[in-house]
């Protein structure tokens, strides 16, 4: 399968965002371009319904002459009351003991690392080989986690680029 996160959103730096609707900035258009290019031929293709997946989304699946599946279980982490403020602006009492251990632990108001990637796998679940899917860094992680036994922070290490196509493959 074909993993692909979604273009650059349009945000200004530091700001937390998980479910948070943005759109993608100016150089996501040319990152779509890219994508394109690297992108092979899909006969399915899965995304999550964020702003900033459906523009990538939906040039894929033009391109291929297929329809895009918009599924909710395919949103990045909910961060829950801190959604769209300053990381800066998070007291650090209420954020140090989730950062200790976030694949166990909700943000107030939002999920686990753990319960994002439950909902992931099972989107997934009658996915196809020749499937891509659009969607954002958390659920990539998640997703090798799970199929390639990376740690969190192993997956954690580093981001996945934007627009940029990941093959990942489940276990046998």
């Amino acid at each position: 399968m074909i993993f692909l996160r979604h273009p650059s959103p349009r945000v200004d730096p530091g700001i937390c965002y998980g479910q948070l609707d943005l759109d993608i900035a100016v150089e996501g258009h040319a990152q779509i371009d890219r994508a394109l290019e690297l992108t092979p031929k899909v006969t399915r293709l899965l995304a999550s319904p964020a702003l900033r997946c459906r523009a990538l989304a939906q040039t894929l699946a033009a391109r291929d002459e297929i329809e895009p599946v918009f599924d909710e279980r395919l949103w990045e982490m909910n961060m829950g009351e801190w959604e769209g403020i300053p990381w800066r602006d998070i007291p650090r009492e209420v954020s140090e003991p989730w950062i200790a251990d976030p694949y166990n632990l909700p943000t107030p108001g939002g999920e686990s690392f753990r319960e994002v990637q439950a909902r992931v796998l099972e989107a997934l679940t009658d996915a196809e080989p020749d499937t891509a899917i659009v969607c954002h860094a958390g659920p990539i992680r998640a997703v090798q986690m799970a199929w390639h036994g990376l740690t969190f922070h192993q997956a954690f290490a580093a981001a996945p680029q934007y627009a940029e196509p990941i093959e990942l493959h489940p276990p046998e």
